[in-house]
C-alpha cells in the first residue's frame, strides 16, 4: 500500500449528478480517502450529497447540465469549474461521464491542473448512430482527450473503438474493467425467511415469479419494449410480476411517469438504497437498454445468481455470455424480449443454472477490488 501524502494531497472527482457518486463511485471515494488523499467532489445539487459529506469528502455544488446541447449553461459551468480548480490547486482531477468529462477536463487544463484523468463509462455514439451525429461526438471526444493525462475505460469495446477512431493515444489510455462489491451482492446473505418477509412487505404474492429491472425511468433503458413484452407474458403466465426499481430522470426528454403505465402486476419502487436486498426477491433480471457503458445492474444481478435477459448493445453483451449466463436479444424488439422471458419461465432449471454460472463469472471478472487496485497503480505511476 502507498500513501498519497508522500506525493500529492488533493484530488477532485467531477460528475454531473449525485446518484453517480452515491451508487457508482462511492467505493472509489472511500478508497482514495483511505489511501491518504484529501478527496473533493464537484457535482450538481442533489439529495445524496449529504451522504457523501459524511464520508469526509468535501463537496462543491456546481450545476453541470446532462443534456447534450446547452451552450449557455455549459459556459457558466466551465467558468465556475475553472475558478474552483484555480482556487483549490488540485494535484489531480478525475472526470466521469460525457458532459463532466468534457467540461471538467477543459476547465482543469485551463487551470493548469498537473494530472487529469477521464473515465469512459460509455460513449454517446454507437454502431447505429447516424453518420453526422457520430462524427460530431467523435470530434468532441477527440477534443476532450487532448486535455487528458490519461484515460480509463470501463468497457473493452469502447477502448477498441477509441483506438479505431483515433480518439486516444493507446499509450495514454487503458482498459481497467469495472467492478462491484461481491461481498454485498451475494445471494447467500439472504435466508429464505428474510426473502419471504421482504416479499410480503413489498406486496408481492409469494407464489409469483418475479422479473426485475433496476434502471432509471427513461425509454432508453428499454422500458416501453419491456412493458409490451410483459403484457404478452402475462397471457401465458398470469402468476408473474414485474418489479421496477429506479428513479425518475426528469432532465431527460424520454423520461417515463409510472402513473401513465396502466398495466397490472407491475410494482414501481422508485429509487432505493437496498438494491442488494431487492435482487433477492427476483427470479430473473432484465435490462433491454438501447445504450450502455458497462451496466452495474447486470454485474450485480449476475453476482446475485440471477439469469439475465439483456440487449445486444455495447456493455450489455460484454457483461453477459449469451446462453451461458443469460440471453441476449436485439434492442427495441419486444417480441424477442418476450420470447427470452418465456423461455426462462418454461425452463426454470436452465434459468437457475445460468444464474449460478453468472455468479462464477462475477467472481472472476467483476471484483471491485481489482478495479481499485488498477486505478491506484496507474495514479501512482502518473505521479
Amino acid at each position: 500500500m502507498f500513501y498519497a501524502s508522500c506525493f500529492m494531497k488533493k484530488i477532485c472527482f467531477v460528475v454531473a449528478v449525485d446518484i453517480t457518486l452515491k451508487f457508482l463511485l462511492i467505493s472509489e471515494l472511500k478508497f482514495f480517502k483511505n489511501q491518504g488523499y484529501d478527496v473533493f467532489v464537484v457535482c450538481s445539487p442533489g439529495k445524496w450529497l449529504q451522504d457523501i459529506k459524511k464520508e469526509g469528502v468535501v463537496v462543491k455544488e456546481i450545476i453541470i447540465n446532462r443534456k447534450i446541447f446547452t451552450p449557455i449553461s455549459d459556459l457558466i459551468s466551465l467558468i465556475r469549474l475553472f475558478f474552483y480548480f484555480k482556487k483549490e490547486k488540485f494535484d489531480l482531477v478525475l472526470t466521469f461521464t460525457p458532459k463532466p468529462g468534457f467540461l471538467g477536463q477543459l476547465a482543469a487544463k485551463m487551470a493548469n491542473v498537473p494530472i487529469i484523468i477521464n473515465t469512459i463509462f460509455g460513449y454517446y455514439f454507437h454502431e447505429n448512430t447516424p453518420f453526422l451525429k457520430r462524427k460530431f461526438f467523435i470530434w468532441i471526444e477527440k477534443l476532450s482527450a487532448k486535455c487528458s493525462s490519461f484515460i480509463f475505460f470501463r468497457n473493452q469495446e469502447d477502448f477498441k473503438t477509441a483506438q479505431k477512431e483515433n480518439i486516444v493515444n493507446p499509450n495514454f489510455a487503458e482498459y481497467i474493467g469495472d467492478g462491484i462489491g461481491l461481498e454485498k451482492f451475494n445471494p447467500t446473505r439472504f435466508s429464505p425467511d428474510s426473502i419471504l418477509q421482504l416479499k410480503k412487505s413489498l406486496g408481492i404474492n409469494t407464489d409469483y415469479f418475479v422479473i426485475g429491472i433496476v434502471a432509471r425511468l427513461v425509454k432508453e433503458k428499454g422500458y416501453m419494449e419491456l412493458f409490451e413484452a410483459f403484457k404478452n407474458v402475462l397471457t401465458q403466465f398470469p402468476n408473474t410480476l414485474l418489479l421496477v426499481v429506479g428513479p425518475a430522470d426528469l432532465q431527460k426528454k424520454d423520461n417515463i411517469n409510472p402513473a401513465n403505465i396502466k398495466q397490472k402486476n407491475i410494482i414501481f419502487l422508485g429509487e432505493r438504497t437496498n438494491v442488494d436486498q431487492l435482487y433477492s426477491v427476483m427470479d430473473m433480471f432484465v435490462l433491454p437498454s438501447y445504450r450502455e457503458g458497462f451496466p452495474h445492474s447486470v454485474m450485480e444481478s449476475s453476482a446475485m445468481a440471477l439469469p439475465v435477459v439483456t440487449t445486444n448493445v455495447r456493455g450489455c453483451r460484454d457483461a453477459v455470455e449469451n446462453n451461458i449466463t443469460g440471453i441476449i436479444v436485439p434492442p427495441k424488439n419486444s417480441q424477442a424480449l418476450q420470447e427470452a422471458i418465456i423461455y426462462f419461465l418454461k425452463h426454470p432449471d436452465i434459468a437457475k443454472l445460468m444464474g449460478q454460472t453468472g455468479r462464477k463469472k462475477a467472481e472472476k471478472q467483476f471484483d471491485r477490488n481489482i478495479l481499485l487496485q488498477k486505478m491506484a497503480e496507474k495514479v501512482k505511476e502518473l505521479i
